[in-house]
């Protein structure tokens, strides 16, 4: 008898709803995840104070652990901390930083992981990477899914609504990357797993056609679900081609070549997508991402984020080399840069218009 499903990574638990956070303990508890309360709670130093001050009464056997930064180090430091004390898991409680560095110390340690994100920026809350600064800059390290996954809209609504309008860029930003994924799969070749792109596309295309706003309970529940289906499509897939293509190329460039300065993930993906869009002419989809950023505040110019025309042209010329390996619409195209400048002078010029 062939097997004819296979078994899909993915947290046993997904809340997202007003109030989630209040009843975490229970959560945990009837999931049997931590039935006992041994807890192990990495949180940031300034936000995550106020709410260890709300969540210490109801969860008496956690035990607390500021984190500094989102730095391999910070991760290494949080396993060494919570090694051979117990623990049912590690509750990463925070954002995109709090919650990488709790992955990695959870996987080192070989507990299961909680993820109970205070703001949407971008899809890494329930993916299986965990992205770390290390000297050489940045790097992505492979992690198990989390067990659970809470995101409490109350807290989400506290964040600067720049954090949402970021998480809104990324997932936008899974439409261009499938588009990428399916160019080198007629090109070179490479397999695309149909689910994985499915999952990631039909999570884009959720957040692109909502009529909400950042405002709108609606809204953010259906942005908080497509960020945990892209986690999850990347565990499907094994890596993170569903929602990773030239738009995350030209953002991981920026990073590189202008550190310090660079804007949040979403933002730079955001523009990365749609200018992606633009170069493999699908110009009509590249016009629906920028009315769709420009509707939620989102930037869709480099100038927008800080960036002169010279500095972006340079990061899309630079873009390929921050993926080795990885075939997208700028290698497929192979640009040089006064091809760049004027693909990017029509490309404003028609938003513009």
């Amino acid at each position: 008898m062939p097997v004819l499903t296979r078994l899909i990574p993915s947290p046993v638990v997904v809340d997202i709803s007003r109030g989630a956070m209040d009843d975490l303990a229970g959560l945990l508890a009837d999931q049997r995840i931590s039935a006992s309360g041994k807890l192990a709670i990495a949180i940031s130093g300034g936000s995550g104070q106020v709410l260890r001050a709300k969540l210490e009464p109801v969860l008496p056997h956690a035990d607390w652990y500021p984190v500094v930064d989102g730095t391999i180090d910070s991760a290494v430091k949080l396993a060494d901390d919570i090694k051979g004390r117990r623990y049912d898991a590690v509750v990463g409680l925070g954002g995109g930083k709090i919650i990488d560095v709790a992955k990695y110390a959870a996987a080192r340690v070989g507990l299961p992981m909680v993820a109970v994100a205070t703001n949407l920026a971008h899809d890494g809350i329930c993916s299986p990477v965990a992205t770390l600064d290390n000297d050489n800059g940045r790097g992505s390290y492979g992690v198990p899914t989390p067990i659970a996954m809470v995101i409490d809209l109350d807290v989400i609504r506290e964040a600067p609504v720049r954090f949402v309008r970021s998480g809104i860029g990324d997932a936008l930003s899974n439409i261009s990357a499938i588009a990428d994924w399916e160019l080198s799969h007629k090109i070179t070749g490479e397999p695309v797993d149909g689910l994985a792109a499915a999952m990631a596309r039909t999570a884009g295309e959720a957040v692109l056609r909502h009529p909400g706003g950042c405002g709108d309970d609606d809204f953010l529940t259906v942005l908080s679900e497509s960020l945990v289906l892209t986690g999850i499509a990347m565990s499907i897939s094994g890596d993170t081609r569903p929602a990773s293509g030239a738009c995350h190329e030209i953002s991981h460039a920026f990073d590189l070549l202008y550190p310090g300065r660079s804007a949040l993930h979403g933002e730079q993906v955001g523009i990365g997508a749609a200018f992606a869009m633009y170069l493999r002419g699908a110009k009509e989809q590249s016009g629906l991402f920028v009315e769709s950023m420009r509707g939620h505040g989102l930037p869709v110019l480099p100038a927008e984020i800080g960036f002169s025309v010279d500095e972006f042209v340079a990061a899309v010329e630079y873009a390929p080399q921050t993926r080795p390996g990885r075939f997208t619409i700028l290698e497929h195209l192979n640009l040089s840069a006064v091809e760049i400048r004027d693909a990017y002078a029509d490309y404003a010029k028609t938003i513009r218009s």
